[in-house]
């Protein structure tokens, strides 16, 4: 059974060391916080969960045009054995205006649905523009700390979970570990998400903070802050009949290139490079072809040296 926690609370109105230790910690012991103050206007976030909610409301032939965009990301995830409650769409590249032309023709919204979920991208990716640059602060990387993820890719997803009374108390997505860097997620104020405490491995309800967002650190991150950054398990579970919408958007990792560790980091006293360089296309396919979880596909890109 799952217990309220003290999941960390990061205020954006906050600045300087208070707010790089607050940060740093979070990120080191709990790999995931609350976002408060984090200057995404209310009726945007409220116009995206309409939009949202519609859009997976479609008639499923209309669901399945959203297909896989280039090999890059999955379009649309129909509900399946694995998760027969939750059904997904995809959007890559959600800064793209062309993309999100090409989404929202696939799934024929109207200009109007289109003009939200482009505003809302953008504000998104503000926010994980300036989230990031604080995360590679409190590291102490000051001076490149603006440069760090501006050509990376942000993935954008819907979510929607169907519950109904002989589902509560089962798994709506299995614990798991998000292939990105950081994700940033819009959850339904209704049905609480569900973390791991690193420290005692017990499982903590998210508690429900209006107007936040929930941040939670994946893979990428640890490999770039060369094993500084926990990641954090996480699902749902029903706790009640009644149909759950979330949003979710995804920093995954450079469009071009490889993922490493900045050479700040990395020391051959203390900090030696845990991770070979590699791009996120080939972290990418090593989690989908062989149906890893994070722990093992990070396994097979780990540095010999790390084995000694």
């Amino acid at each position: 059974m799952a217990k309220m926690s003290a999941v960390p609370v990061i205020d954006l109105k906050e600045s300087g060391d208070n707010l790089k230790k607050k940060l740093r910690e979070a990120c080191e012991e709990w790999g995931c916080f609350i976002l408060t103050n984090h200057r995404i206007d209310s009726s945007l976030m409220a116009e995206m969960k309409v939009v949202a909610r519609s859009l997976l409301d479609l008639p499923v032939e209309i669901k399945m045009r959203n297909t896989e965009q280039v090999g890059k990301a999955r379009g649309y995830i129909p509900p399946n054995s694995e998760n027969p409650f939750f059904e997904s769409l995809g959007l890559y590249d959600m800064v793209s205006s062309h993309a999100v032309q090409a989404f929202c023709s696939q799934l024929d919204a109207s200009p109007h649905q289109m003009k939200v979920i482009e505003a809302y991208g953008k504000a998104i990716h503000v926010l994980l523009m300036d989230v990031s640059k604080k995360m590679a602060e409190s590291l102490g990387l000051e001076e490149e700390a603006d440069g760090y993820f501006k050509e990376w890719a942000c993935h954008f997803r819907i979510n929607k979970y169907s519950f109904t009374p002989e589902t509560i108390g089962l798994s709506g997505v299995p614990m798991h570990i998000d292939p990105s860097f950081i994700t940033i997620l819009q959850d339904d104020e209704n049905v609480r998400l569900q973390v791991m405490n690193n420290k005692s491995g017990s499982l903590v309800d998210v508690p429900p903070c209006p107007g936040s967002f929930f941040a939670v650190l994946g893979d990428i991150a640890h490999v770039w802050s060369n094993g500084r950054f926990a990641t954090a398990k996480h699902g749902v579970e029903c706790k009640e009949a009644s149909v759950r919408v979330s949003i979710a958007s995804f920093l995954l990792g450079p469009k071009e290139g490889d993922i490493e560790a900045p050479k700040e980091l990395v020391d051959s006293d203390h900090h030696p490079r845990l991770f070979l360089p590699f791009s996120y296309q080939h972290y990418r396919n090593l989690r989908m072809s062989q149906k890893f979880h994070a722990e093992e596909t990070l396994s097979q890109v780990r540095s010999p040296t790390t084995f000694d």
